[in-house]
């Protein structure tokens, strides 16, 4: 079983940054996909980035060039940095994990951008 914890989520206003962090439990994260996603009210949830390894990652097109992911496998965690935040990337953020044909998922972090 992997628990994942999200923290850094709060308010900012649009062009500012934030970077999330995601703690997993475990011995598993070194061997998992990690990613982040995110989800609003009355759509469904959408990735943001993910991170194979530490050279290979996806982003959605959204997010590209504004946003970094990022892991410490020594210290079980995965980075969100997110740059040049605009309205639009307001949403509850979640923290993924995949082992094995399994999926984690954290209890999620708001991310609200003001204009």
């Amino acid at each position: 079983q992997v628990q994942l914890v999200e923290s850094g989520g709060g308010l900012v206003q649009a062009g500012g940054s934030l970077r999330l962090s995601c703690v997993a439990s475990g011995s598993i994260f070194s061997r998992s996909v990690m990613g982040w996603y995110r989800q609003v009210p009355g759509k469904q949830r959408e990735l943001v980035a993910r991170i194979v390894t530490l050279t290979l990652t996806t982003y959605a097109d959204s997010v590209k060039g504004r946003f970094t992911i990022s892991r410490d496998n020594a210290k079980n965690t995965v980075f969100l940095q997110m740059n040049d935040l605009k309205s639009e990337d307001t949403a509850v953020y979640y923290c993924n994990a995949e082992h094995l044909g399994a999926r984690y998922w954290g209890q999620g972090t708001q991310v609200t951008v003001s204009s």
